[in-house]
């Protein structure tokens, strides 16, 4: 060949490589490649890490208990904290055989009851004021309030937040979203009216009120108002539209929610048009909570003894329906009445081996009680496995 042609071919061929390096290289940053720039870390909530290191530790039993909050009846603080302790259980709620009607020795039992300051037990109380009281509560009750300014409401329930805390309690149950215009009802002192809207503002006031002070609580969900009769004696039953609940009675829950309320009690409601269990057995129900009104936190049940005052044949044992409601989706068992947690923690751990109760299910719910433990705790150090410091310390 020519010299002239190859000289030529070897140009044109330079050239045509010096063009396609002039143009852009696509490089792909995914992985695997190593030298690729990492995504920026979510930031660890040091609560939430907490409690999955926590969780990770604990027996399926252990877990079982660590979602009960149970009534232990008296005034003495040793028998309160050897009960929550040997028992394993989230913590207790106090009733007027505890408080005695007076903060003083409510606190005193309070105190007492941690043995383990990096995640303490909880505390309840039911302090809505008016009728239902267990500290001495001047200020004005619900029904007080629906004719007063919302501004009264947040004043109010921040006046009662400082009163449950300065008695050493975390929860209140307190906070009544149900909407009931029947004078007649066991409801009417204890609701703010009977418009949906003005019940809804004040729900939200009392929230904000509560805030940064105690946990607040909305109840009863999925409203108390729209199914008649007292829940402490029967199962109230509504056959209201889903679509008449969205604009009646779920509102004031939905503000509540939006004002950062952490817990939502389960009524022990049947409203049948959703489903014909009770709301607080029902996973329909917890559906509604968690997908519709996007409520993220702890999802607390009714006192589940008063499924057994119902009467009704398939309501009468204890373990049975903190089991069902466990199932069903709730995160907090409350038993104001006697429940044998030993039993209930084998019969989980027999539902779990089985499959009829997933796991995750169970861990769903004692992590999210965990976490709340964990924000009422003064303490900032990580938690350390024991065994595993043991097993180092003896090597």
């Amino acid at each position: 060949m020519p010299r002239r042609t190859i000289g030529l071919l070897v140009t044109g061929a330079l050239a045509l490589a010096l063009a396609a390096c002039a143009q852009p290289a696509e490089v792909s940053t995914e992985p695997p490649h190593g030298w690729a720039a990492a995504a920026p870390a979510e930031p660890v909530d040091p609560v939430v890490e907490y409690a999955e290191a926590r969780l990770a530790d604990m027996s399926v039993r252990e877990r079982a208990a660590s979602v009960l909050l149970i009534h232990v009846p008296g005034t003495d603080p040793a028998t309160l904290r050897d009960r929550v302790a040997s028992s394993g259980v989230a913590g207790v709620i106090l009733m007027g055989d505890n408080t005695a009607d007076s903060v003083a020795t409510t606190r005193a039992l309070t105190a007492g009851l941690a043995t383990d300051s990096g995640l303490p037990p909880l505390s309840a109380i039911d302090q809505e004021g008016g009728i239902v009281a267990r500290l001495p509560d001047p200020g004005p009750s619900a029904r007080a309030l629906a004719g007063l300014p919302v501004d009264d409401t947040r004043t109010a329930f921040a006046d009662r937040a400082r009163l449950v805390a300065d008695a050493g309690v975390d929860i209140n149950f307190g906070i009544v979203a149900d909407v009931t215009g029947d004078p007649t009802s066991f409801l009417a002192p204890r609701v703010f009216g009977g418009d949906t809207d003005a019940v809804s503002a004040r729900v939200a006031a009392a929230v904000e009120g509560e805030q940064g002070i105690v946990l607040s609580t909305l109840k009863h969900f999925p409203g108390h108002g729209g199914a008649p009769g007292d829940s402490h004696r029967l199962i109230p039953q509504s056959a209201m539209s889903l679509a008449k609940w969205r604009t009646d009675e779920a509102p004031p829950f939905e503000a509540g929610i939006a004002a950062g309320a952490e817990l939502v009690m389960m009524g022990h409601l049947r409203y049948t048009a959703v489903d014909d269990a009770p709301a607080s057995l029902s996973p329909a129900w917890y559906g509604i909570l968690r997908d519709e009104l996007e409520f993220e936190g702890v999802a607390v049940t009714d006192d589940l003894s008063m499924l057994q005052a119902s009467g009704e044949s398939d309501l009468v044992d204890p373990v049975s329906n903190g089991v069902t409601a466990l199932e069903a989706g709730a995160d907090l068992l409350l038993y104001v009445g006697p429940i044998d947690t030993g039993a209930f923690a084998a019969r989980v751990a027999q539902e779990v081996e089985r499959g009829s109760l997933p796991l995750s299910r169970l861990d769903d719910a004692a992590l999210r009680v965990l976490e709340l433990r964990r924000a009422e705790s003064a303490s900032d150090a990580p938690y350390v496995r024991c065994r595993d410091v043991c097993a180092l310390a003896a090597s």
